[in-house]
């Protein structure tokens, strides 16, 4: 090829104002139906129940002996599932795993979230032997490796928060909410305080209020100011002796950094409360900010936001949480212990140790090693200086985002300067009958899973973006321009928006239908061809 007819063979940039039209235009070849349904190497699949056939299997058993049954005339009468061959079997989840979106493929822009990219190197070091294949009733003496990891991800949790003290059992951020209020609640009947009221502000995530309620606390609202941040003096107003709590997200849920959080702390201690803050948002300071510092007695961290272990992990994740002076004494059992010439596991209350005060124990083992032995590899293979441009280049990809897209998205706290790690928008101004779920479903058709829809609440038709650090100026130029062109459709009120996505393999769903009567079984067709199955609130293709 000369160069010449490669100039001329390379695509037209995208027009980053533009967009095409819904019908092809005029000579342009429309896309026949194919007869299997594939299109190219998006290959359709139908269920398991209709591929293989319950009167096989993909294997030859031989017949089982008759033996008594014990089960009382509970027995199955036959699992009813299909049988596939090993081909069958690995084809139909292979090509189910090509129409799922993965981090791996694309950048996945789910605010509060945060769906960064896991190192691989991380990954060589959790299936090191001796993390990989330890077992939790193994004898001490037998894991001293992995409990001396546990021990320094302690130290360094501990380090870049300005604590004192680290739970590393709690599974989740949720669980770790769940572990600092009862570390809270400890603390407070120590002293005797029967104090029931837990204070939330409306930035804060979801899952707090439900963490106070759910630990026996009443949870009372405090209100958001209009630059979307919490309401110091509502806040001053409210406290007050049956207080003992407050949950706060900082930065906040609106992407917002709180300024006045040293002034909150400093409130909430004065009338007996403790601080609580949702970690979840951490990414966004760590190595710039200690929340210790800024008067935080305990807060989550969500290890796969802030050290890149793999979102839920392919099993339990990771919600250690870290605590102030006050709290340390009642974190619960287990803990690693450090002395001399070895690890130990207290697993035991003594009046001699730390964990005397212990609230107790919170799970049957002490946390997950494959996300402890991840962040770990994350921390020590950045440093100081890395951790510290992770959060930096977070908010850098946010304002940038923030700042592209504000004169075609409507931007709400925009004017109240930048934004932290997520920037958040609103569907304002979209024509009559248009929405954020049309812009979401049209994001799909550009090869990006959309980012977080109607969350958080205090904005109307809330879209809420967080790049992470982990992409690139490139990848980031190319999702605004998706979504600089998507917005103007909307704007317009492109009839074709409502119809998207029409590239994915199922188009748009009855979505009030499909949660408020899910088909969660599959039932054998009827004999007229009818099928009361699986798949039948999906609709649209």
């Amino acid at each position: 090829m000369t160069a010449e007819t490669e100039t001329a063979a390379k695509p037209a940039s995208p027009n980053p104002s533009g967009w095409r039209p819904s019908a092809p235009a005029t000579g342009e070849p429309v896309a026949a139906p194919t007869v299997t349904g594939n299109r190219a190497l998006m290959l359709e699949e139908p269920l398991l129940f209709e591929i293989g056939r319950r009167d096989q299997t993909g294997i030859d058993l031989e017949p089982a002996k008759a033996v008594a049954t014990r089960l009382g005339g509970l027995e199955r009468n036959g699992v009813d599932l299909p049988g596939l061959s090993e081909p069958e079997t690995v084809r139909h989840y292979t090509r189910l795993s090509r129409q799922n979106y993965a981090i791996d493929l694309g950048l996945f822009p789910l605010g509060s979230c945060t769906m960064k990219h896991n190192p691989r190197l991380n990954e060589k070091m959790a299936r090191l032997p001796g993390f990989s294949d330890i077992h939790p009733l193994q004898p001490q003496e037998t894991v001293q490796g992995a409990l001396e990891v546990i021990d320094r991800l302690a130290f360094w949790l501990i380090e870049l928060t300005g604590m004192q003290g680290v739970a590393m059992s709690p599974k989740a951020g949720a669980h770790g909410e769940l572990c600092g209020l009862l570390c809270i609640r400890a603390a407070l009947e120590a002293r005797g305080d029967p104090r029931q009221v837990v204070l939330v502000p409306e930035s804060a995530h979801g899952t707090n209020p439900a963490t106070a309620a759910f630990c026996g606390y009443r949870v009372e609202n405090i209100p958001a100011t209009k630059a979307g941040r919490v309401d110091l003096e509502a806040l001053k107003a409210r406290l007050g002796p049956d207080v003992a709590a407050v949950m706060i997200t900082n930065p906040n849920t609106c992407g917002l950094f709180e300024p006045q959080m040293k002034e909150i702390s400093d409130a909430v201690h004065a009338a007996g409360a403790f601080v609580y803050c949702d970690g979840a948002n951490f990414n966004a300071i760590v190595g710039k900010a200690k929340p210790g510092d800024l008067g935080v007695d305990a807060m989550h961290i969500n290890l796969h936001k802030t050290f890149s272990t793999p979102h839920g992990g392919g099993g339990p994740g990771s919600g250690p949480v870290v605590l102030s002076e006050a709290l340390a004494p009642f974190a619960p059992l287990p803990f690693v212990q450090k002395s001399d010439r070895s690890y130990k596991m207290v697993e035991e209350e003594t009046a001699h140790e730390q964990g005397s005060d212990s609230f107790g124990r919170m799970v049957a083992f002490h946390g997950q090693m494959g996300m402890f032995t991840r962040a770990l590899t994350y921390i020590l293979s950045h440093g100081a200086d890395g951790l510290a441009q992770v959060a930096g280049d977070s908010v850098l990809n946010a304002n940038y985002l923030l700042r592209s897209l504000e004169d075609v998205l409507d931007a709400p706290f925009a004017f109240s300067g930048p934004c932290m790690h997520e920037a958040i928008f609103s569907d304002k101004g979209f024509a009559e009958g248009f929405s954020t779920i049309d812009v979401a479903k049209a994001l799909i058709d550009e090869g990006f899973h959309p980012m977080t829809m109607y969350f958080p609440l205090v904005v109307h038709g809330a879209m809420l973006v967080e790049p992470t650090e982990t992409e690139s100026k490139a990848n980031l130029d190319q999702f605004i321009a998706a979504l600089r062109s998507i917005a103007e459709r909307a704007k317009a009120g492109d009839p074709a928006l409502k119809a998207a996505p029409i590239h994915a393999p199922r188009r748009r769903l009855d979505e009030t239908l499909a949660a408020r009567k899910p088909v969660l079984t599959y039932n054998n067709p009827a004999p007229d061809g009818s099928s009361t199955g699986l798949g039948a609130h999906f609709g649209g293709g």
